[in-house]
């Protein structure tokens, strides 16, 4: 009963550090946008569009088309795999439950302390199939997107007279960030399926991966860099300052 009840204290907890984390990223991300890596690559992105759709000849359009077939391509990569693993998670879920053996898991084994029995392995299982559904979706959602970018980024500034050409730029930099939020989320999918997948093997490797991946993840996520590099260019341009800072703070919006 003591093994048994380790599923029940450190499995929610490495999950609620999961979460918890994201959530101060999140947080980060809307507050801060400059020190986080997803802020940077949105304020790039924002940019990027800019270039190419100001661009009156038109000879940026090759270069657009291919970027974004690249991260479509990526996306497809990602949705293919989870897709694939998925399949796999439930054929095996069959065939344990076709079999009718009781064991669990490498039945006893002393490297797994915790829930072993038939209904824990399928529980297990059935939370790696969900991060792979998951993964599969978003990137789905991924390529949704960037495939509408690839026909917006090409339409010239020009053609919207009628309105104004902020509001299209600001469109097609909305549908790029999304695909690749998405494409993010996705990633983070298959992030959590590790420490779930280590969840096979007792809820200590489980917790243990949370923690070391949260460490991870946070030297992966968090750009100093950036924010202090233009703080600093800030200080050197005296007159350019509020132009400048206002520009900044609409891409980060």
């Amino acid at each position: 009963m003591g093994k048994e009840a380790l599923d029940c204290v450190l499995v929610p907890l490495g999950l609620a550090l999961m979460v918890g984390y994201h959530a101060w990223l999140l947080l980060r991300i809307r507050r801060r946008p400059a020190t986080t890596v997803i802020g940077v690559n949105s304020i790039n992105r924002r940019i990027w569009v800019r270039h190419i759709m100001e661009e009156p000849s038109g000879k940026h359009a090759v270069l657009a088309v291919q970027t974004i077939r690249n991260n479509i391509m990526a996306s497809t990569l990602l949705a293919s795999t989870a897709i694939t693993l998925s399949s796999l998670i439930a054929v095996l879920m069959s065939g344990g439950s076709r079999g009718g053996g009781g064991g669990g898991l490498l039945p006893g084994a002393p490297l797994v302390v915790g829930a072993t029995g038939e209904a824990a392995l399928s529980a297990k299982f059935f939370a790696i199939l969900v991060c792979f559904l998951v993964a599969f979706l978003l990137n789905l959602q991924s390529i949704r997107y960037y495939s509408h970018t690839s026909t917006l980024v090409n339409v010239p500034l020009r053609a919207h007279r009628l309105r104004r050409p902020g509001l299209a730029v600001d469109y097609v930099t909305g549908t790029l960030n999304r695909g690749s939020y998405f494409w993010s989320l996705g990633v983070r999918a298959f992030y959590f399926s590790c420490p779930v997948f280590l969840w096979l093997f007792g809820p200590i490797p489980m917790f243990a991966a949370c923690t070391a991946m949260v460490c991870a993840l946070y030297f992966l996520d968090v750009c100093e860099d950036w924010e202090e590099e233009h703080d600093g260019e800030h200080g050197v341009s005296g007159d350019e300052t509020p132009g400048q800072g206002k520009d900044v703070g609409e891409q980060q919006v």
